[in-house]
């Protein structure tokens, strides 16, 4: 088999690699199938380098069950399967709370164990979900990043009619504005600086486009809204500006989710903090995509979701590569070679 190892920052390497086997009673092998590229894969590509040099990387992906343990019983070889990233302990507090995210000991493979960028990879059958037959292999490459904004909007107390505004339409704010329109979002408003991005945020759900290039995001959505601001709105660039910016976009009383990651120190202005006390704002953080019971009601409801055609991320994907395209994936995408939505490569043929 063969993988994509990250050895250090820029460092990604396509290499021969040992089959995972079968050890514990509750592992199942996949053969991955189609494994995505996220942004949190970008960032410790190009700024931070791996937890452990030469590891297996990646997260996001799905495929085709080649064995499971003799304790498995919901699964069999042949069996195509989504699967859930998230290693919990069980036995911390948060854990005993029934909140896995919050795991004192919380673990994504391709961190610390292999991956899913890889011909073969392994998980126990507990992190393993049955595909229904409408959902294609390329759809359920991002049950696992869609899991991940529901898993911020379930924090929300959105209701039908409501209001989202999404600063930022990468591939997780592409998924927040679907996820608010099925949440019954009556107006959702998508905020970038690239218009490209903002027109998959059209096809995704979004009511109202914002360009914040010449005039404040804020001040265009006031003009919008009759000078109210939205419901909830959800920081998602991962940027240390946006995620100052994002404070003067609720109304009052409203609530603002954090998804996004800046990896740098985050300065508010006087202005965007004085959002938060004088208009009473609730600001939550959001961390993974897992609940109770395991792997959680984000899992259950993207696949339901998916299945339906109600949540429909094919216009997100704009590239489907070979695993051994991968070095040079992530190399173009950091340089802005071309528009680059959800990238995906193929461990596999299928």
């Amino acid at each position: 088999m063969h993988a994509l190892n990250l050895y250090g920052i820029e460092d990604l390497r396509y290499e021969p690699l040992t089959m995972p086997v079968l050890e514990a009673s509750d592992d199942v092998i996949i053969r991955v199938q189609i494994a995505g590229i996220c942004g949190s894969d970008l960032s410790r590509y190009r700024k931070l380098g791996p937890y452990v040099k030469g590891m297996t990387w990646g997260h996001e992906f799905a495929g085709i069950v080649e064995a499971v343990g003799k304790s498995v019983t919901h699964l069999a070889p042949g069996d195509p399967v989504a699967a859930c990233p998230t290693i919990a302990c069980g036995q911390c507090l948060s854990c005993q709370k029934g909140i896995p995210s919050q795991c004192d000991n919380l673990s994504v493979i391709g961190a610390r164990q292999p991956g899913g960028f890889a011909t073969f990879t392994k998980l126990p059958a507990q992190n393993v979900l049955p595909l229904p037959d409408s959902i294609s292999m390329e759809q359920a490459a991002l049950v696992e990043p869609s899991a991940v904004a529901v898993h911020g909007l379930y924090l929300t107390s959105l209701q039908p009619g409501g209001s989202v505004a999404v600063l930022g339409c990468g591939n997780i704010g592409l998924l927040s504005i679907a996820w608010a329109k099925i949440f019954g979002a009556a107006a959702v408003y998508a905020i970038d600086i690239d218009s490209k991005k903002l027109e998959l945020a059209r096809q995704m759900g979004a009511d109202y486009l914002i360009n914040p290039k010449e005039t404040p995001a804020h001040e265009q959505l006031l003009k919008l809204t009759d000078n109210q601001g939205v419901d909830v709105a959800i920081e998602s660039a991962g940027s240390p500006v946006t995620s100052a910016q994002v404070f003067a976009l609720p109304r009052k009383g409203g609530e603002v989710v954090f998804m996004g990651i800046p990896y740098g120190d985050v300065a508010v202005e006087r202005f965007y903090f004085e959002k938060i006390v004088r208009n009473e704002l609730k600001v939550f953080g959001s961390w993974n995509a897992v609940s109770a019971p395991f792997p959680g009601r984000e899992w259950s409801a993207t696949l339901q979701k998916m299945s339906t055609g109600e949540l429909d991320v094919r216009p997100m994907i704009t590239h489907k590569l070979s695993l051994q395209e991968g070095p040079q994936a992530f190399s173009d995408i950091i340089t802005q070679k071309e528009f680059y939505g959800k990238v995906l490569l193929c461990p596999n043929k299928f």
